[in-house]
């Protein structure tokens, strides 16, 4: 039996990318494209605008390869641009405000056994303010600490735990109204 060492293979991989070699460079973008689309999908509402991002930050990707040191995950490394570019791309928007909670006081939350689909749950996330958004996504599925998160985004860590518990109460609310509906008690 082989035993192939699928770090190495991918090692190899990045370091043809890094002298342009256009095949080694499609075989990372068709490795990892499907993951990060999923991963920029998170932060912007329009699919065709996500698209357009994650193919910017791959060519972020590609331009600072030669900086990758190989220490952590090709992955996680390449899901930071990605998150720092849809970051970016709200900054030039500007359609993120972030409200200063003076009176933020951490709640405790009950997960939700869902009995609902990944596209009902994308669709809740997708309906937060973009603020509440980022911070939700930064902390509850990168998992982030809020100290780097307000680090990210250039607020207070206390806003950050604030934007958090604001999102965490709008998703509890709406997922009420949708399990009502769905049990036709709405």
């Amino acid at each position: 039996m082989k035993v192939i060492n699928l770090h190495q293979e991918e090692k190899e991989l990045i370091l043809l990318a890094v002298e342009n070699n256009r095949h080694a460079q499609h075989k990372l973008y068709s490795k990892f494209s499907p993951k990060m689309l999923s991963v920029c999908r998170q932060y912007i509402k329009d699919l065709q605008q996500a698209e357009d991002i994650m193919i910017t930050a791959f060519m972020k990707v590609f331009t600072n390869l030669q900086h990758f040191e190989h220490k952590g995950s090709f992955e996680g490394w390449i899901r930071r641009i990605m998150i720092n570019e849809c970051i970016s791309f709200i900054r030039v928007q500007k359609k993120v405000k972030f409200i200063e909670d003076e009176n933020y006081v951490e709640e405790r939350y009950n997960n939700i056994e869902s009995q609902f689909s990944v596209e009902d749950i994308q669709f809740l996330i997708d309906n937060l303010p973009d603020g509440y958004r980022m911070v939700f996504n930064l902390y509850c599925i990168e998992g982030f600490k809020h100290q780097e998160i307000s680090a990210m985004l250039g607020i207070n860590e206390g806003t950050s735990k604030s934007q958090l518990s604001h999102a965490r109460r709008m998703l509890q609310e709406n997922v009420k109204k949708l399990k009502n509906y769905d049990n036709g008690t709405e």
